[in-house]
């Protein structure tokens, strides 16, 4: 049977790896056309040619660094102008930090809010009349960390928690107009953000601070995010422990809280103790 999403034309941001890279193919899987964006555009280039031989779709690549508004903007008139329209729009791109706040250089925080948030805010804003045309749909890939902040990631739960508030506004907004809004929350996934998050100075930490191979795999966020869509889902909470997470916070914020200290004080080289 032919997928619903069969030549629709999804837009994937933060596409050149972990869960992009994720979507990307269980989108090409659906038979959706596809338009990458990425900082990393010689490996965008090759992961589209690679897309487009296995499953027989259409992939374009586009340099963007989504902190740029202008990027964004012609991410989105490059779909247009290639598809003729935007079905799908996966705001994927994010980075993490780790750094206790006291320590922390203030340019990490307006680092992950632009990449984040601003990067959330400028595609969506961009693509909105297409994908009002096409009854399509946004997707904003969030964390548990929108719903309850973490120690020693003050500047990623905060521009998830923006997103939450973004996304939930523009669901309202759009009650009658036939777009579909969806925030997934996958739990903690090997995905290699750790590696990549932001230390106080604003350099990459290159290692991760958890056991990776414990965490869930990009491609099953991926194929979550894709039902998702499909099935047209108001909120993904991919955990069994990211729900209790969720449902607890509202009931006993306060016991909440000394079980992400005592979670976050396992790490690797551990910020509280």
């Amino acid at each position: 049977m032919t997928s619903v999403l069969y030549h629709k034309t999804v837009v994937i941001t933060g596409a050149s790896s972990g869960i992009g890279l994720a979507c990307a193919d269980a989108f090409a899987q659906q038979g959706a056309n596809l338009v990458l964006g990425a900082r990393r555009y010689v490996d965008l280039c090759t992961i589209a040619q690679s897309l487009e031989k296995q499953h027989g779709i259409r992939a374009v690549a586009v340099q963007c660094d989504v902190a740029s508004e202008a990027d964004c903007r012609s991410l989105v008139q490059q779909a247009s102008a290639t598809f003729g329209s935007i079905d799908v729009l996966v705001n994927n791109a994010g980075i993490s930090m780790r750094a206790l706040f006291a320590d922390l250089d203030l340019t990490v925080l307006h680092r992950l809010m632009d990449v984040n948030f601003w990067g959330t805010v400028y595609c969506t804003k961009y693509a909105m009349p297409e994908l009002l045309h096409s009854k399509g749909t946004v997707v904003a890939v969030s964390s548990i960390a929108g719903y309850r902040g973490l120690p020693g990631r003050t500047g990623y739960s905060a521009s998830k928690f923006a997103i939450h508030g973004f996304m939930e506004s523009l669901r309202v907004e759009n009650l009658n107009t036939g777009l579909h809004v969806m925030v997934a929350c996958p739990g903690f996934t090997a995905s290699g953000i750790r590696a990549t998050a932001l230390d106080a100075a604003g350099d990459a930490h290159g290692e991760t601070s958890m056991d990776e191979g414990k965490m869930m795999t990009a491609d099953e966020v991926a194929r979550r995010i894709v039902r998702g869509v499909i099935k047209r889902e108001r909120t993904l909470v991919m955990t069994r422990q990211g729900k209790l997470a969720v449902l607890m916070n509202k009931l006993l914020p306060a016991w909440v809280d000394r079980q992400v200290y005592r979670l976050f004080a396992r790490e690797r080289n551990p910020l509280v103790r």
